[in-house]
């Protein structure tokens, strides 16, 4: 397996394939770079190098006791990327990799061309004074109860809503909501209750404000996870950011909505 070995110790897996210009892919919680097996064939297949990896205490990474918050996240992207030594490359995030890139295009932006957030976690999630359009508290400890105690039935459940299969109409594939549940169960019930705050209360809107190099922010109308309303609050923060916003989509549109996904992710990056 193709690993590096942060400061911590800790052992972050990854793929890296192909040529050309990089895209790195951020997987969101709690899953594993496979959640883009779609994006990976389809851009290398374009004639990019793309790289996914498995967040720390997730996928085939290092169940580490420590460092689940966006700020580690991100650093471990960060000495990712120094070891490859990827120039020019494109930053990718899937709900909790939009924070993680957020995070680490605003400190580490001279390594970076573009990025893509899609149905990110940016700026914030949580309610407050501040943010009260925000979700309530009590919907993450409902989270937290389910993956720490009950995670096996309450991930098999959380694909539903994830992927909009709860909707009049819709489509369900068992494989989808089999490979979904595969890569949560393989990474750690300790990192994944605790990212739960990571991308719940994680404040990004200082990062957003910060990225100079243009965005391309997508998300669903019909995202059950992530509201949409999340969208149109992390453009208006960014320097150079442009919205694609889709009328049903759920959450995981990526895999869903693939050729939809990336046919505007290639024209971004080719613009």
């Amino acid at each position: 397996m193709s690993t590096i070995k942060v400061k911590d110790g800790t052992e972050i897996y990854f793929k890296d394939w192909g040529t050309g210009q990089p895209i790195v892919f951020h997987h969101g919680w709690p899953l594993s770079g496979d959640d883009w097996d779609t994006q990976m064939m389809f851009f290398v297949n374009q004639g990019y190098r793309v790289i996914a990896h498995d967040r720390r205490g997730h996928g085939r990474s290092s169940q580490a006791s420590e460092g689940h918050n966006i700020e580690t996240y991100a650093a471990d992207v960060a000495e990712l990327t120094a070891a490859l030594d990827l120039k020019d490359a494109i930053h990718i995030g899937h709900s909790t990799g939009g924070g993680e890139v957020a995070r680490y295009v605003a400190k580490n932006g001279d390594r970076v061309a573009k990025a893509v957030l899609i149905s990110a976690i940016t700026p914030i999630m949580i309610q407050s004074e501040q943010n009260p359009e925000g979700v309530p508290l009590a919907v993450f400890d409902e989270i937290r109860q389910g993956t720490g105690f009950n995670r096996a039935q309450y991930y098999h459940d959380f694909t539903d809503a994830f992927y909009g299969y709860n909707r009049e109409g819709a489509k369900s594939s068992q494989g989808v909501k089999n490979n979904w549940w595969r890569q949560g169960m393989m990474g750690s019930v300790k990192a994944h209750y605790e990212g739960i705050k990571a991308f719940s209360e994680t404040d990004l809107t200082e990062d957003l404000k910060s990225i100079k190099v243009p965005v391309l922010v997508l998300h669903g109308e019909d995202d059950q996870i992530v509201p949409f309303h999340q969208a149109p609050k992390a453009v208006a923060l960014l320097q150079n950011g442009k919205l694609i916003a889709y009328p049903d989509f759920p959450h995981g549109m990526p895999t869903t909505e693939a050729e939809t996904i990336n046919k505007d992710i290639l024209a971004f990056i080719k613009s």
